[in-house]
């Protein structure tokens, strides 16, 4: 006896196979061709510890008339300057200090906005002091000891300038 197949017996065992391909086999997972990393930097916190002030020193008005424009004023490095003909400076001058203690080899942004200073005779009279900032500071392997920086600063008087003992204070801060 001879058993006649139809399209029936070839169409069956393909779709069998195609149904099991299509359901037994997961699709592959396909990774970057590089993988990221993560990164976090740890530093310690930002000191800032007052060292010393700034003076320039007795600064005497001379000349004869009425003058403005004369600067006095010691640079961040030392260099004082007191070179107009109507002032005649004298006594110790000397840089502002502070100190700044943090982790080794970062880059310190340091701040410090011109100061007003006020005449401690009469409370109104005031001069500006332009200051002499360093920008930045690299703290460099000065480990716990830290780092110190000296700012500066410039003032203008004029013949009409009130005497008195002007102060004002610093507002200096800084981050990395």
């Amino acid at each position: 006896m001879t058993k006649s197949c139809s399209m029936l017996c070839f169409a069956a065992p393909i779709a069998l196979a195609l149904a099991l391909a299509l359901t037994a086999t997961p699709a592959l997972a396909v990774g970057p061709n590089q993988n990221s990393t993560a990164t976090a930097r740890i530093t310690k916190p930002l000191t800032l510890t007052y060292v010393r002030d700034l003076t320039l020193g007795t600064i005497v008005l001379s000349g004869s008339g009425t003058w403005t424009g004369a600067t006095v004023g010691i640079s961040r490095a030392g260099a004082f300057a007191c070179t107009n003909g109507n002032v005649t400076c004298s006594g110790a001058t000397q840089t502002a200090q502070y100190k700044i203690t943090g982790t080794n080899n970062q880059v310190v942004t340091v701040n410090s906005p011109n100061v007003t200073m006020t005449n401690q005779n009469d409370g109104v009279s005031t001069l500006l002091l332009t200051v002499d900032n360093p920008g930045t500071v690299n703290l460099g392997n000065s480990g716990t000891a830290g780092l110190t920086f000296d700012l500066g600063g410039t003032i203008t008087v004029a013949s009409s300038t009130t005497d008195g003992t002007y102060t004002g204070t610093f507002n200096v801060t800084v981050n990395y």
